[in-house]
């Protein structure tokens, strides 16, 4: 159950209740959102749901939900439905019910939606209605939908980015690119790959640091820190393959972290060589992971993510 903030008649037949959003311990931009539902009687049997003021209209195809519309997902949908059906029939009676964020055009600036084609407001997600801090499933989720978004554009290629630097960096590698197709995957790199083949997206770019990129070409896909670790051996075969010597290739084995290994490299005079047999690993890598469905490239940023600093063989990074 929910406490209700504010529930008020506006006039005889329309009423107007109030929930505030608490996300607990999530970085959720919605924490604090009075998210309200406006309610009155109609003619018509049935449930008519409609988006009222910060809720997003849905501008762009992919998304699964239709044009012109609010961003309200199916499953809320339903839970909404659900829940007028526990005190109305709605085979004999008909609502309106129009839910809406008064802040929500505001919010939605930290979001992705603009770039997925929501706009003017949020969008109303949700697979449970319980908020699970940090979840990885609704990250997983928002790359899945952004590699669909790109692909109903028409897009064949999408670039997928670890976070905010690597993709305003990957942004300026590949100018020629729309935001679209531009996805920070985050740790979620295996998801995007299903996704890109499922919807028939030709060619992946992924943008990333030292660290992220060794694990991709260690063959691991989920690159989340609690899960995996950067492995110096792969480090120190690279170092030998790009003609560093058996001693900067022992330093690099007990590098601490692979910004270590990137800084022995450098002192070696080993950069970009060491960069390139990097990225070359991981677009085979990526590559192998789609089962040669999806052409791959792989660039290395630095830690600014501004730089480029080495890149695979491939027509984007060409």
């Amino acid at each position: 159950t929910f406490a209700v903030e504010r529930a008020v008649e506006l006039r005889p037949g329309r009423t107007e209740a109030v929930v505030v959003k608490d996300a607990g311990d999530d970085p959720d931009v919605t924490h604090g959102s009075h998210l309200t539902a406006t309610v009155g009687w109609r003619e018509r049997p049935g449930l008519e749901l409609h988006g009222g003021v910060g809720v997003g209209v849905v501008t762009k195809p992919g998304l699964g939900l239709e044009l012109g519309g609010p961003a309200i997902n199916p499953v809320p949908r339903r839970m909404i439905t659900q829940a007028v059906a526990e005190v109305v029939d709605l085979g004999r009676r008909g609502l309106d019910v129009t839910i809406s964020v008064p802040d929500g055009e505001r919010r939605a600036r930290k979001t992705t939606n603009a770039r997925l084609g929501i706009l003017g407001g949020i969008s109303i997600l949700g697979t449970t209605g319980i908020v699970r801090p940090f979840s990885t499933a609704s990250w997983r989720a928002s790359v899945e939908q952004a590699v669909s978004v790109a692909a109903a554009q028409g897009e064949t290629a999408v670039v997928l980015c670890t976070g905010g630097r690597t993709e305003r960096g990957a942004m300026e590698l590949l100018p020629g690119l729309p935001a679209v197709c531009f996805v920070e995957v985050g740790d979620f790199t295996g998801a995007a790959l299903r996704r890109a083949v499922a919807q028939g997206v030709e060619r992946v770019v992924f943008v990333g640091m030292v660290g992220k990129l060794t694990k991709l070409a260690a063959g691991v896909l989920m690159t989340h820190y609690t899960r995996s670790k950067v492995d110096p051996e792969v480090l120190a075969e690279i170092t030998r393959a790009a003609g560093g010597s058996e001693d900067v290739a022992a330093e690099v084995a007990v590098a601490n972290t692979g910004r270590h290994a990137y800084e022995l490299w450098e002192a070696a005079g080993l950069l970009p060589a060491a960069g390139r047999e990097l990225c070359g690993r991981v677009a085979e890598v990526l590559e192998r992971f789609t089962d040669r469905r999806v052409a791959a490239e792989a660039a290395m940023v630095d830690f600014t993510g501004r730089v480029l600093v080495a890149r695979s063989d491939g027509e984007l990074l060409r």
